[in-house]
């Protein structure tokens, strides 16, 4: 009785949350702002706050309050800017700490694209670092603040190393790889670089500097001798940086308007033009584009309902494909990744299922941030894989292992006993490193998956095994070292990548398509019964900076595989100052 009582309540108290929820949402539509006007005149002030979320949160904070725009939004918007006549002029307001190379080139990209219209471009910077310089080249004119830094010095890489706090706490990291430059897992075993490791890292550092000079120096009509002695003349208080030809100008934001180009226009904020409806644009009648997003970790199984880079499970993404490969009105498929890769088992299912659907439509992925690893064994199907310069992709490789807890349980008193039957029954014992004769089979099943791993580069890229182990070894590449290697086709972005499916389906590219979007708006049940969202980043989003949640939801996505066993497709976790 007391049990049924019980069942009871928590059925109640659910029905209740739901009412209310969707009692909530009905108000909130009803009680909306209506479109905001567009002034016919207008100074789009738009900040970027980068890195930001490829895929719309579902959390229920997301629903009730200011959404954050994700990537295609903020770039769409700019791009629309660019042909709207009521929009005269665009200021951009630079934050971008913790961010990683493919977006802020994605993001450049529009702007430079809007300054092709022959539409002013300002920048404004009350601080800025290396990233926000880098966006702010882009522009016409760059103003910082009369208090305001920049922090121009360069760029450093760094990675933590968790094998000293291991041994403290008596946890052995019994982990194998394949590949010299496969380090993801130097993150658990190692104290410091390896001679392999710092190799990879200098080159990956160094083409990502290059680029943040030859941008400036083509940006601000300088040479790129002249741009490396700036940059190593920094840190810049706001007047040096005046006097050494960084910035054109010292003012406050709220002076921006008395001079030119901005003056004489009306200020429209970036969030009320997000929400505007745009100007009439002709698409394409009958015809759609999937998108679909492969953001976060592979694995085995289905993906959170939002998708919203925690996992990709590849039981979800292989529904995604078979539901638009049937779908008479999409035409052609874009995959946009942003993954380190995961389960190589799960990255070989997806795998698969892109392979028939290539047989069938037009196949094109764009790369986002990272698509490394197995987030590269899922583009390997694309007629055309395009990347973005700073992209980190490759890291074809392979590592699998396990983490020893029984010094860790010694020292606490906790004792650990067995029975098994079977000669490997206890391989994957978390109280004991590997046999000899354990470690054998494991080291086996590795080369046969890495080996399964060239292969399909080698089907992908149109070249040999042999040719795809020389740049393999899971070494990491940028977008740029990755073409110059053949292991993409084009440096771009979504955008570009869109472009080329309309192409490749014979559709007017001069005409906008519908795109179909997965993963898909969570319905309202979805969200009463998961308020926080799905991935680690999403519940910790709302305490800390997104970038500090997506570096977490990494570290812990990568804690959950290994202790799974199986052989993982994984990048190692580094993040870019």
């Amino acid at each position: 009785m007391a049990v049924r009582r019980g069942t009871l309540f928590v059925l109640i108290l659910i029905l209740i949350a739901t009412l209310m929820s969707a009692s909530a949402l009905l108000l909130f539509s009803l009680t909306a702002a209506a479109p905001p006007s567009i002034p016919a005149n207008a100074s789009l002030f738009m900040p970027i706050a980068a890195p930001f979320s490829e895929v719309e949160p579902s959390d229920v904070f997301s629903q009730f309050g200011r959404r954050p725009p994700t990537l295609r939004a903020m770039v769409a918007a700019i791009r629309r800017a660019k042909l709207d006549g009521r929009v005269k002029s665009l200021v951009i307001t630079p934050s971008a700490a913790g961010s990683l190379w493919g977006q802020l080139q994605e993001l450049r990209g529009a702007v430079e694209d809007f300054r092709s219209s022959g539409k002013p471009v300002t920048a404004y910077l009350e601080f800025g670092g290396a990233q926000e310089y880098y966006l702010a080249s882009a522009a016409d004119r760059i103003v910082m603040m009369p208090a305001g830094q920049l922090d121009l010095t360069g760029i450093a890489t760094y990675e933590l190393f968790f094998r000293g706090t291991l041994d403290k706490i008596g946890v052995v990291p019994d982990l194998l790889h394949i590949g010299d430059y496969k380090t993801a897992s130097n993150t658990f075993t190692e104290k410091s670089f390896t001679a392999a490791h710092r190799e990879m890292t200098q080159s990956l550092n160094r083409d990502w500097y290059d680029e943040l000079v030859r941008a400036i120096a083509a940006s601000r009509k300088r040479s790129v001798e002249d741009v490396r002695q700036a940059i190593d003349g920094g840190p810049y208080l706001a007047e040096a940086a005046l006097k050494a030809g960084l910035i054109d100008a010292l003012a406050y934001e709220d002076q921006l308007d008395d001079a030119p180009p901005i003056a004489g226009t009306r200020r429209l904020e970036a969030e009320a033009y997000l929400r505007a409806p745009g100007p009439a644009r002709s698409y394409t009648p009958g015809a759609r584009i999937a998108l679909l997003y492969a953001v976060g970790t592979i694995a085995s199984g289905h993906s959170p309902y939002d998708g919203a880079g925690g996992v990709v499970g590849s039981e979800t993404f292989v529904q995604w494909l078979r539901k638009v490969r049937v779908d008479s009105s999409v035409r052609a498929i874009v995959v946009r990744v942003d993954s380190p890769g995961g389960s190589a088992i799960a990255s070989e299912v997806i795998w698969r299922e892109l392979m028939l659907t290539r047989e069938l439509k037009p196949l094109i992925v764009s790369m986002g941030d990272v698509a490394a690893s197995g987030g590269y064994y899922i583009a390997l199907p694309a007629h055309t894989i395009v990347a973005q310069p700073g992209t980190i992709t490759g890291s074809i490789g392979v590592v699998t292992g396990k983490f020893v807890l029984g010094g860790a349980l010694d020292k606490v008193g906790v004792g650990s006993a067995a029975v098994s039957d079977g000669k490997f029954a206890e391989i994957y014992s978390p109280f004991r490193p590997f046999s000899p004769a354990e470690r054998d089979r494991l080291e086996e099943q590795m080369q046969a998956t890495y080996e399964l791993f060239l292969s399909r580069v080698a089907e992908g890229r149109k070249s040999t095994p042999a040719m795809i182990d020389a740049v393999a070894q899971g070494r990491v590449w940028t977008g740029h070292q990755a073409r110059e290697r053949g292991l993409v086709d084009e440096l771009g972005g979504l955008d570009r990548a869109i472009q080329l499916a309309k192409e490749r389906a014979k559709l007017d590219i001069n005409r906008d398509v519908d795109l179909l979007v997965y993963p898909p708006r969570p319905s309202l049940y979805q969200i009463v019964a998961n308020p926080f969202g799905s991935s680690v980043a999403a519940r910790l989003g709302v305490l800390t900076g997104s970038a500090d949640a997506r570096a977490i939801d990494t570290a812990v996505s990568a804690l959950r595989l290994f202790r799974r066993g199986e052989p993982l497709a994984l990048m190692p976790n580094f993040f870019v100052r």
